[in-house]
C-alpha cells in the first residue's frame, strides 16, 4: 500500500456522519468523492484500483474520489463517514489497519461529535480535517517503521512448508506463541488478511504448482494441499479461482500464469 499522499494538503473536511449498515448493504455516497471511512463495528468490503479489502472494526481508509470504490458490509456494522472536498490524487486507497488502537481520542470525538454539514463551522471542520489526516498519516509511518511483524512471517514459512497439516487458528496461533485474538488482530493488521485467508492462499498457491507442473491426481493433490477430499478441495479450488482444478489444469500456461482474484471472500470457515 502506497505510503504518504494526501499530505501536501490539508483535508478540508465538510461532513462526518454515522451510518449503520445491514449485511451485503452497500455503502452509498463513497464512489467518486473524497472520503475517509472508519469502520466502528463489524466488518466491511472495500472494492477500489481492481483489488478487494476487508476492513474490521478499527480499521479506516481515505480515497480521494478519482478511483471508482464500493464499500459492502460483510456483517452488519456501524461506520463512520468523513466527506472531503477535492485532495491530492492516489492510484489506490490509504488503508490504515488498527487506526482506532492508536487513536481512541479521535474515535470518542467521530462517535460524540460528528460534523453536521447543515451547519456552518469553518474553524471546527478544518481542525476536524487536519487532525483525521495527520493521524492517518502517523499511524501509517509508525507501522512502516515497525516493519513485519517476526512472529507472522516465521508462521507464514511454516504454513508455506507444510501445506498439508490439518491447520486450525488454534494450531497456528500455538505456532506463533500468541492467542487466538492476538494472531487474528496481528494478521488483519499487517496482511490485511485474516489466518484462514492466508492458508487459503499458501494452499491455492501450492495446489496451482502441482496442477501445472505434475500430472498427479486432483485428489492427490488435494490431499497434499490440505483438504480430506477431492470434492472439499474443488469446491474450494473453484470459489477461489472461478474454475475447477482440471479446467485451470486446461488452460494454456500464459493464462495460468498470475495470482488470481481474492474471489469467495468471507468463506474462511470452510476452508478451515
Amino acid at each position: 500500500m502506497p505510503r504518504g499522499g494526501g499530505g501536501g494538503a490539508a483535508w478540508d473536511m465538510i461532513a462526518v456522519v454515522l451510518r449503520r449498515l445491514g449485511p451485503r448493504e452497500r455503502l452509498d455516497g463513497v464512489d467518486g468523492v473524497p472520503v475517509w471511512v472508519l469502520v466502528l463495528d463489524g466488518e466491511v468490503r472495500l472494492e477500489a484500483a481492481g483489488r478487494a479489502h476487508t476492513l474490521v472494526a478499527g480499521d479506516a481508509f481515505h480515497a480521494d474520489g478519482r478511483t471508482p470504490c464500493r464499500l459492502v458490509a460483510l456483517t452488519a456494522a456501524q461506520v463512520a463517514v468523513g466527506t472531503l472536498r477535492a485532495v491530492p490524487p492516489r492510484q489506490e486507497p490509504l488503508i490504515v489497519r488498527d487506526f482506532a488502537s492508536g487513536n481512541r481520542g479521535i474515535v470518542e470525538l467521530v462517535r460524540m461529535c460528528p460534523l453536521d454539514p447543515r451547519r456552518e463551522q469553518p474553524l471546527f471542520a478544518a481542525s476536524y480535517g487536519g487532525l483525521i489526516q495527520s493521524a492517518m498519516l502517523r499511524t501509517l509511518d509508525e507501522d512502516a517503521r515497525r516493519g513485519p511483524d517476526p512472529r507472522l512471517t516465521a508462521l507464514v514459512s511454516v504454513l508455506d512448508a507444510h501445506p498439508g497439516r490439518p491447520w486450525t487458528v488454534e494450531s497456528m496461533a500455538r505456532v506463533a506463541h500468541l492467542s487466538r485474538s492476538s494472531l487474528g488482530e496481528r494478521f488483519r493488521r499487517d496482511l490485511g488478511r485474516s489466518p484462514a485467508q492466508v492458508l487459503r492462499e499458501v494452499r491455492m498457491r501450492h495446489a496451482r504448482a502441482l496442477l501445472a507442473g505434475t500430472d498427479k491426481p486432483v485428489e492427490q493433490i488435494a490431499f497434499t494441499v490440505g483438504y480430506g477430499s477431492a470434492a472439499a478441495f474443488s469446491r474450494a479450488f473453484s470459489a477461489y479461482h472461478g474454475s475447477s482444478p482440471q479446467g485451470w489444469r486446461s488452460r494454456p500456461p500464459a493464462v495460468q500464469c498470475g495470482e488470481p482474484g481474492a474471489r469467495g471472500e468471507g468463506r474462511d470457515r470452510a476452508d478451515q
